[in-house]
């Protein structure tokens, strides 16, 4: 099917994440590693440009020119514009343009977010302009959606998610409330890849200890799948009391109840185990966020990015100034339920 109708563009905002929560199990066959975490879709935001016009080929553009945001084919919304046109039988010239306001290598899901932005206006141009003779189905942009990277599934599901696999299996769970938050940015980029590699060589260097200590008997710790299984129960215990059942607790919000009952459970992040040792500025952070009075902090994803969840948006506006006159790059916000993450994203224009 050939793009015969004036270039014209669409605009979509591409939510960030964070992770509740971040549980790293053995590593696959596959070369994956299975996971267990709790996503939560919020308010800070890229945004998507699309635009199809005659010709062909997928060009990729960045508003603000950040060399770290690759402009081939193996940047995500390339890859998946590529994915939705072979998908459709579409053709035409797809142009991208990335306006970035999300940190690169932050853990926020920025690049995901940003492929899933592009599915989503692609579709809509390819409407608006009447070339587009069927849609994509929910069972199909899920697949795509996992073929292109592993947490892109959450953001066609927004709001609170359980995300297990290597995080591309996604179930909605019921909504937190919108939380008031922090975001803080620093200045260094963790990999994601590299992050992997730390753990997978922490773990070694554990069971290697426990062998000497145990001149070779058997060793009746846990494995990884029984670890992920403990974590299983202990989200479902920190999960079942609340997002939409029980009063809250007298004189608190359902929102301050949410946040008591996470720190309870001990939910935590693995990967600060070894992302920290390597940039102890992160941890510092990290405590920064809780003397600024945080209820919970943690690293987002396997960093960069740290945040911390407030009782009220005064707080969290005091708590964000607090670190930027420490010389840190935070910004007050809050998360998004699932209906107001597809309301605001779904807002459009050129």
């Amino acid at each position: 099917m050939a793009y015969n109708s004036p270039s014209m563009t669409v605009a979509v905002r591409s939510f960030a994440k964070i992770n509740l929560g971040l549980y790293v199990g053995a590593a696959r066959a596959d070369g994956y590693h299975d996971l267990r975490t709790v996503y939560q879709t919020i308010a800070l935001h890229d945004v998507i440009r699309v635009s199809v016009g005659r010709g062909s080929g997928i060009e990729i553009a960045c508003k603000n020119k950040d060399p770290r945001v690759p402009l081939d084919s193996s940047n995500t919304c390339y890859r998946m514009a590529e994915r939705v046109l072979d998908e459709l039988g579409a053709k035409g010239r797809v142009s991208v343009e990335i306006e970035k306001r999300l940190p690169v290598q932050g853990g926020l899901g920025a690049a995901s977010s940003n492929a899933v932005a592009t599915m989503v206006a692609l579709e809509l141009v390819l409407k608006k302009t009447r070339t587009l003779k069927k849609k994509l189905s929910g069972p199909t942009r899920l697949r795509i959606a996992a073929e292109v990277g592993s947490d892109l599934p959450l953001f066609l599901v927004g709001g609170t998610a359980l995300g297990v696999g290597r995080g591309e299996e996604v179930y909605p769970l019921p909504d937190l409330p919108s939380v008031p938050m922090v975001v803080a940015v620093p200045e260094v980029g963790v990999s994601t890849a590299q992050a992997f590699a730390e753990w997978d060589a922490l773990i070694q260097g554990e069971r290697a200890a426990e062998l000497r200590s145990t001149d070779g008997e058997r060793l009746t710790r846990p494995g990884a799948s029984d670890r992920l299984f403990e974590v299983g129960c202990a989200l479902s215990a920190w999960l079942s009391g609340s997002p939409n059942t029980g009063a809250p607790a007298k004189g608190g919000s359902r929102a301050g109840s949410l946040l008591l009952d996470l720190v309870r459970t001990g939910i935590e992040n693995d990967f600060e185990k070894v992302v920290f040792p390597q940039y102890p500025e992160l941890r510092d952070i990290k405590g920064a966020l809780e003397r600024a009075g945080a209820r919970y902090t943690s690293l987002s994803g396997s960093g960069s990015t740290l945040y911390g969840l407030f009782r009220s948006p005064a707080d969290a506006a005091k708590a964000a100034s607090r670190l930027r006159k420490q010389g840190v790059r935070a910004e007050a916000t809050s998360t998004l339920t699932r209906q107001q993450y597809w309301k605001k994203s779904l807002v459009t224009g050129r």
